[in-house]
């Protein structure tokens, strides 16, 4: 890491996840390289090593920061509202959930190799914001729907989160496989990831 005030690295940092952010929106995470995330930010590529040591690195900041704007608005409903039906829980978490695309698109991904291919450092400052919204989730049940026991709420907690992994697949379809599950024969309705996620977490409860 290069010396520097803490706020100049953080600043730094942002520029690379928001750059690398910016380059997903239109191109895979196979097509991303690290010259592209240079080539729109203030760095060369060398010195973008000294902030990531990978492009997995990036992406699971990316992640990260994801997950801790999904966290600051579930806390901001938790703690703006005295009740809510399990309509209104379900239309929370679809809501929030909604909004943060990226989010589900980056979950759609291997997962596995992002984590394996970063520093223990970085996986360990992504697991804190991850927990962390497992444990907003279980904030919000255990305010609306106190009458859940603890491993009531976690078994919830445990479906729900890998459901969020295959969510960003099955709403976001390309034209390309419509016409192939069209001349496969298998019928298909598709719904958005409001409709899936409301769905979901009315069964859950």
């Amino acid at each position: 890491m290069p010396k520097g005030s803490p706020e100049r690295t953080n600043a730094r940092r942002e520029e690379i996840i928001s750059a690398c952010e910016e380059l997903y929106k239109t191109k895979g995470f196979k097509d991303i390289t690290i010259r592209d995330i240079g080539n729109i930010t203030s760095f060369t590529r060398t010195s973008i090593y000294n902030y990531f040591q990978t492009k997995e690195e990036i992406f699971l900041a990316i992640l990260k920061r994801e997950y801790d704007l999904w966290t600051e608005e579930l806390y901001l409903r938790i703690n703006s509202q005295d009740a809510m039906s399990d309509e209104e829980i379900a239309d929370c978490l679809a809501e929030t959930l909604d909004k943060r695309q990226q989010l589900l698109k980056l979950l759609s991904m291997n997962h596995y190799d992002m984590e394996d291919n970063s520093r223990m450092e970085a996986l360990v400052d992504f697991k804190v914001s991850y927990g962390r919204s497992m444990q907003a989730v279980m904030s919000l049940l255990g305010k609306f729907r106190s009458d859940l026991s603890v491993a009531e709420r976690q078994n919830f907690v445990y479906a729900f989160f890998p459901f969020l992994f295959g969510i960003y697949p099955y709403t976001v379809v390309t034209d390309k496989q419509k016409i192939a599950m069209q001349e496969a024969g298998v019928e298909y309705n598709y719904q958005s990831v409001h409709e899936l996620i409301y769905a979901c977490v009315l069964r859950l409860l």
